[in-house]
């Protein structure tokens, strides 16, 4: 696989949240989630089967210009299972053929009762400060839907700068440029989290793999 997928195995652990790996595990309950409306009007997607939610899942494990962690509260894992533990998900898209340094930063906190309370800023800046030590970006970019003001204010919050309004869309091009400043910036916010084996979290103490 492609450098991208270099986040298979990672674990990031922050105060709030922890960013998994998007497994096939996780698909029956982002399927959920995903028959919202309200979910599927603020992140501009169709409604799936659940068939095609594996088939989507397995794609974007599978492919190198995407990188994309589940959510997890982290009071609740581990001790809970994964599953009862997802709170939403964060994807960074590099999409960009001519700026490989590029990268599209979205962020769903799809559970109701954990949004405005600081989960969705912690996982934007775990998947940030990942992208711009792992991953060579130097750039990013998200668009929100007009209606979004939560969002927006936190991208704005995170040092983003409102650049284009796509009217058509009804979407708003937020981009931050990570000047050296803003990378020590980015650095100094997520000194605390941690970075750990999945496998090895996911593994009994003293079972080793065979």
């Amino acid at each position: 696989a492609g450098a991208m997928k270099i986040n298979q195995d990672v674990v990031l652990r922050g105060k709030k949240v922890t960013l998994v790996p998007y497994t096939a595990a996780h698909v029956p309950r982002y399927h959920e989630w995903m028959q919202s409306e309200e979910l599927q009007r603020l992140t501009a997607s169709e409604p799936l089967s659940l068939e095609q939610e594996y088939e989507m899942q397995r794609s974007w494990r599978d492919d190198t210009d995407k990188c994309t962690f589940i959510v997890l509260d982290s009071e609740r894992w581990p001790g809970q299972e994964e599953e009862e533990s997802m709170v939403g998900d964060v994807n960074l898209f590099l999409t960009n053929a001519e700026d490989p340094t590029v990268g599209e930063i979205e962020i769903m906190i799809a559970d109701p009762s954990c949004r405005g309370r600081g989960f969705g800023k912690e996982a934007t800046l775990l998947m940030m400060a990942y992208g711009v030590r792992k991953l060579g970006i130097t750039k990013f970019e998200a668009k929100i839907g007009q209606e979004n003001e939560a969002s927006i204010c936190m991208f704005k919050k995170l040092h983003f700068k409102e650049v284009a309004v796509n009217s058509i869309f009804q979407e708003v091009m937020l981009r931050l440029d990570v000047s050296d400043q803003e990378r020590q910036w980015l650095l100094e916010q997520t000194n605390h989290v941690e970075e750990k084996s999945y496998a090895e979290l996911k593994q009994p103490a003293g079972v080793l793999d065979t």
